[in-house]
């Protein structure tokens, strides 16, 4: 879709030729929060992926003096270096003696107990899926 119109309408387009400060100009227009790169491509007559590429050149270049119109960067805290903090923690508790499982089932007014040995989990675990299919 083309949406520069024709100058002159039958006749050969040539390449145009942008001034420097035309160029400038599209580009500073660009940096500026919230204005989108194909409006402003659209109101200086010109491509957005020629104006993209403009843009992508001055961004490249520290030299060029322009420069995005965005606040001023917050200062930061001084970071200091990170070092390694040394902890001294509690020592471990004893090891909690395995105890007996215990599972407790109520149904209306009816409860039920079971008690499953710790060391037979796995089994305990394949009782249950089985009970609560």
């Amino acid at each position: 879709m083309n949406t520069i119109p024709d100058n002159q309408a039958g006749a050969r387009r040539r390449r145009r030729k942008h001034s420097d400060e035309f160029k400038a100009n599209a580009v500073a227009a660009c940096m500026r929060p919230g204005i989108s790169m194909a409006a402003v491509a659209m109101a200086h007559g010109i491509n957005a992926n020629l104006l993209r590429r403009w843009v992508q050149e001055v961004e490249m270049t520290p030299s060029a003096g322009l420069t995005r119109t965005t606040p001023a960067p917050v200062a930061k805290a001084p970071t200091s270096k990170t070092l390694f903090v040394p902890l001294s923690l509690p020592a471990p508790a004893a090891p909690v003696p395995m105890t007996d499982i215990r599972i407790e089932l109520q149904h209306g007014a009816t409860a039920v107990t079971v008690t499953w040995p710790a060391s037979a989990a796995s089994e305990c675990a394949a009782w249950m899926r089985e009970l609560l299919r």
